[in-house]
């Protein structure tokens, strides 16, 4: 895309080493930042801002329309005459003084534009801080009223995560006409003895509606929608005036735009002709052509965040550039002048934006994309850089939220990584005798990923030594795959034949893209740790900008290189062989997957049962891929809770599994069901334990103690039913209770001979929660307490008197909100412990 915006824009007409025109630069940098500042305070500090910019910024162009004085002509030097003193020559501080003020007049306009860029952010923002902060509705916000809505959506509703990984609610991001508060009475309508409950509020703000029916799904952007709710606070930060919470379906007040249908039109075109790929190509496909991600895979979208590839599943600038770039070869190909394919480039983008939908974040990067548009126009690629600022400075200035965006500033980085940073190293590649091809596929996405790693250092906590390769590699399949898929969706409608070939082909590229972030999600010490947010952001600017400036001289270039290959060489194997996981010999691995359960015994090499399953598929997926688990003889449920069974489907995914063993008692339904689903999908046999079952899998002795006759009327009857299992391997003996209580563990007391409950390792019951009998904890004595328990859970587990109580009576007790994945070995016939810890940039759960 570059290439062909530099060739047909007169590239040699041009000087190759005259810099970048930065002109505006100042003016949209300094719009940014003062509307991030400003947008966590209120419309007066905002307003205060702007005015105190104003103020030096009237000054400043008074000073400016002063023209520059000529250069001042020197008086040849006498010598002065013997016993007449000479003429007196400035101080130090006097030519101090006279360069500075040189300085000031040479960059004088640049300073004005700083000053300009602060007045323009600060106040638009201010203006909108009004709006949202207006007592009409900041009113009913904080007494959570309930009220009548009436807003226009603004983007594609998105399903938030419920039980299991299926939609539990939708979130809508709209902005608010007027509402009008209930009367106490009338909690769903506003009308009152043939007139209105109170007055509608016009409250033109953003809105976020959080609603649980599935009617909210099919809603498109630019539908206008009345819904009945109550109010809540939102988070703040942003331009979000209200969240809206509504439990009933929404009523829609017109039909979609034209573009909307034509683009649901598509869209389901494209997603009919994935649906006889396999799974991760075809859920891939329509991520990458118009970020329709609803059929991607979990494992996919994770590896695709591990290895920094996870913006091809979102539409952004890069999508534009390669639409627009095959028009432009085409067009090349044809003879067309600059106009006409700037002309032809137009009308592409606008098909383009009603493809994916003209949300905010498609116009984002249309916008991003347009400036290309205007180097080829104009004839003069110098003309990009100050239509990028001039296109930062309006977006800012029409949506201050976007300053606050990661989306915003990641596509704003690297269309400029794409305009500074890649022209130059395509062109040291090519001195070096690289072909073009091959340097512009090197040089375009290693700037782009370049300039977007101080957001991504700054998101994630870490710097990734594998997001550059990995991007290399998939960089010559996403053109192909993208090309591909956009003509499926487009012949769709007409030809449901060719769409589907069309995604057959684009799904080979599509299959690399998934192999080179699966093996790079493997990698070990693919990220090293960097200090997270802004301070972390700047501080990586800095060394990137500065590493720019010094590389160009080539003593440092070669300083920088061997300190590189010193680092990669040295410090990586060492990390590597440091931070080996899993520990040689492992027998027990309590895996991190939040506030659930997942265990998993090793019975051979490659081989292990599985102890529940979590509560999502992702996180025991990825424990297991941790331990190169390819087979499973047995997966064993202790109950049917969604926190033990919630992630099964990750525990199939890719791998043999024989048989699954789960209680008899079949409650909660819904957890049976998906249990149920998953198994029938994958052709898997399920039985239920039977009291006293005796199981040997591999050099592994299973003991079931199921309570008999179950348990009923407790406080939990699907926790007092678990399925406990004594274990005895590697020479240890471990006790899984499951989420047995305080009910179950007594009848186990008083059931089981004392030696059938002693045990060396203990997974302590229901996440180490208040409801165990001391008695209990005591007869099994364990010399090691592992407690599977999510970060800041809402239920106060573990609880602080049976951890004191464990440590109290020799347990060495370890969480895997603290510890990270646990793995228990044998050594010396005793039991060792080795927590894997929570590498820097992964998310505690």
């Amino acid at each position: 895309m570059a290439r062909l915006v530099a060739a047909e824009a007169g590239h040699d007409a041009e000087p190759r080493d005259r810099p970048p025109d930065l002109r505006l630069a100042g003016l949209a940098v300094a719009t940014w930042i003062s509307a991030l500042l400003t947008l966590r305070t209120t419309a007066p500090v905002a307003a205060a801002v702007a005015v105190g910019a104003a103020l030096p910024a009237i000054g400043l162009l008074g000073f400016v329309s002063a023209p520059l004085a000529g250069p001042r002509r020197r008086r040849p030097r006498t010598r002065p005459a013997l016993g007449k003193p000479g003429p007196r020559r400035p101080g130090r501080i006097c030519r101090a003084m006279g360069r500075l003020g040189g300085i000031v007049r040479e960059q004088r306009w640049t300073a004005l534009a700083v000053l300009l860029g602060v007045v323009c952010g600060s106040a638009g923002t201010a203006a909108r801080l009004a709006v949202r902060d207006a007592p009409a509705l900041v009113q009913p916000v904080r007494a959570s009223s309930r009220v009548t809505a009436e807003f226009t959506v603004r983007d594609d509703p998105r399903a938030l995560p419920g039980p299991a990984g299926r939609p539990g609610s939708y979130l809508i991001r709209a902005r608010l006409s007027w509402l009008a508060v209930s009367a106490p009475g009338h909690p769903g309508g506003t009308e009152r003895n043939g007139g209105p409950a109170q007055d509608r509020v016009a409250a033109p703000v953003r809105l976020i509606v959080l609603a649980s029916d599935p009617g909210w799904s099919r809603l498109l952007p630019g539908q206008r929608v009345r819904a009945e709710g109550r109010l809540a606070a939102p988070r703040g930060g942003d331009l979000t005036g209200a969240v809206l919470m509504v439990s009933g379906a929404p009523v829609p007040l017109a039909r979609p735009s034209w573009p909307q249908r034509a683009a649901g039109r598509l869209r389901a075109g494209l997603q009919a002709a994935c649906v006889p790929l396999p799974d991760e190509p075809g859920g891939l496909l329509p991520g990458l052509v118009v970020g329709d991600t609803s059929r991607l895979p979990d494992r996919v979208a994770g590896d695709f965040r591990a290895t920094g590839m996870t913006h091809l599943n979102a539409v952004s600038g890069s999508n534009v550039a390669i639409v627009l770039g095959l028009v432009l070869g085409l067009a090349r190909w044809c003879r067309a002048g600059p106009r006409l394919s700037a002309v032809l480039c137009a009308v592409a983008l606008a098909g383009f934006v009603i493809l994916v939908r003209p949300s905010p974040s498609v116009l984002r990067a249309a916008a991003m994309g347009s400036v290309a548009l205007l180097a080829l126009a104009t004839g003069r690629s110098r003309a990009a850089v100050p239509a990028l600022a001039a296109t930062v400075t309006a977006l800012v200035l029409s949506d201050p939220d976007l300053a606050a965006d990661p989306g915003f500033a990641l596509s704003t980085l690297a269309t400029s990584g794409l305009l500074l940073i890649a022209p130059g190293w395509r062109a040291g590649l090519r001195r070096r005798g690289v072909p073009a091809g091959l340097a512009e596929a090197i040089a375009v996405p290693a700037a782009a990923q370049l300039a977007c790693s101080p957001v991504i250092a700054a998101l994630s906590g870490t710097v990734s030594l594998v997001a550059v390769p990995a991007n290399l590699l998939v960089a010559p399949a996403i053109a192909p795959a993208t090309v591909l898929g956009v003509t499926a969706a487009v012949v769709s409608p007409v030809w449901p034949g060719a769409a589907a070939f069309a995604a057959w082909l684009a799904s080979w590229p599509a299959r690399w893209l998934v192999l080179v972030a699966r093996y790079g999600a493997e990698l070990p010490a693919g990220a090293l740790p960097w200090p997270a947010g802004t301070v972390g952001a700047l501080l990586l600017a800095t060394v990137t900008v500065g590493l720019l400036v010094a590389v160009r001289r080539p003593l440092v270039r070669r300083l920088v290189a061997a300190v590189a290959a010193a680092a990669l060489v040295g410090a990586v194997p060492v990390r590597i062989l440091a931070g080996g996981w899993p520990p040689a010999g492992w027998l027990l691995v309590a895996c991190a997957v939040g506030q659930g359960d997942a265990l998993v015994l090793s019975v051979a090499p490659g081989q292990a049962v599985v102890v529940d399953a979590g509560p999502e598929p992702v996180a025991v997926d990825r424990c297991l891929r941790r331990l190169a688990i390819r087979e499973i003889p047995l997966v064993v449920l202790s109950h049917f809770h969604l926190d033990h069974v919630g992630g099964f489907a990750g525990v199939l995914r890719g791998r043999h599994v024989g048989a699954v063993l789960v209680p008899q008692w079949r409650e909660p339904a819904g957890g049976y069901r998906l249990v149920v689903d998953a198994a029938a999908a994958a052709r898997l046999p399920i039985r239920a334990a039977e009291p006293s079952d005796e199981l040997r899998v591999g050099g592994a002795d299973l003991s079931v103690l199921d309570p008999a006759p179950p348990l009923r009327g407790t406080r939990s009857d699907p926790n007092n039913n678990s399925l406990v299992l004594r274990i005895r391997a590697g020479g240890l003996r471990l006790l899984l209770p499951g989420d047995a209580e305080t009910e179950e563990q007594q009848l186990l007391l008083g059931s089981r001979p004392p030696d059938d409950l002693r045990a060396d390792v203990l997974k302590v019951a229901h996440h180490g929660s208040a409801y165990q009998d001391p008695a209990f904890l005591d007869r099994v004595a364990p010399a090691v307490a592992l407690v599977s328990v999510g970060l800041d859970n809402d239920y106060g587990h573990p609880s602080a008197t049976v951890l004191d109580r464990l440590a109290r009576r020799g347990a060495r007790v370890l969480r895997t909100d603290a510890d990270g994945d646990l793995a228990v070995s044998v050594r010396g016939g005793r039991p060792a412990v080795t927590a894997r810890g929570w590498p820097a940039g992964e998310r505690r759960q």
